[in-house]
């Protein structure tokens, strides 16, 4: 499946912004779906992950509290809503379909999709 995100923008600190990210083809439905950013010079890191039948999420210590990963099967989508935004969020998100438990993530080996630029700047 191939999965691009959306909803992406410039934003203040402490603002919102939701995301989505959505296949072009074929269903979310029986995957576990990660997001992920890319900071300018930086690596790609995790930011969340939603399993895909227990509902079971996972945060980075860095969003915690402030991002909230959610599905909506029926919409065919995975969002995440991002709270208290900070600058240091600022980054390329990406959604990808990757291992998901309580714990953590698993890598992603695949081709990454569209990714959405979220920037946060006073």
């Amino acid at each position: 499946v191939q999965l691009q995100a959306s909803g992406g923008g410039e934003v203040q600190p402490g603002e919102s912004l939701r995301l989505s990210c959505t296949a072009s083809s074929g269903t979310l439905d029986y995957y576990a779906i990660g997001w992920f950013r890319q900071a300018p010079g930086k690596e790609r890191e995790g930011v969340s992950c939603i399993n895909s039948s227990s509902g079971s999420t996972s945060y980075a210590d860095s969003v915690k509290g402030r991002f909230t990963i959610s599905r909506e099967n029926a919409k065919n989508t995975v969002y995440l809503q991002m709270n208290s935004l900070k600058p240091e969020d600022t980054a390329v998100y990406y959604c990808a379909p990757v291992p998901c438990n309580p714990t953590g993530w698993g890598r992603y080996f695949g081709s990454w999709g569209q990714g959405t630029l979220v920037t946060v700047s006073s």
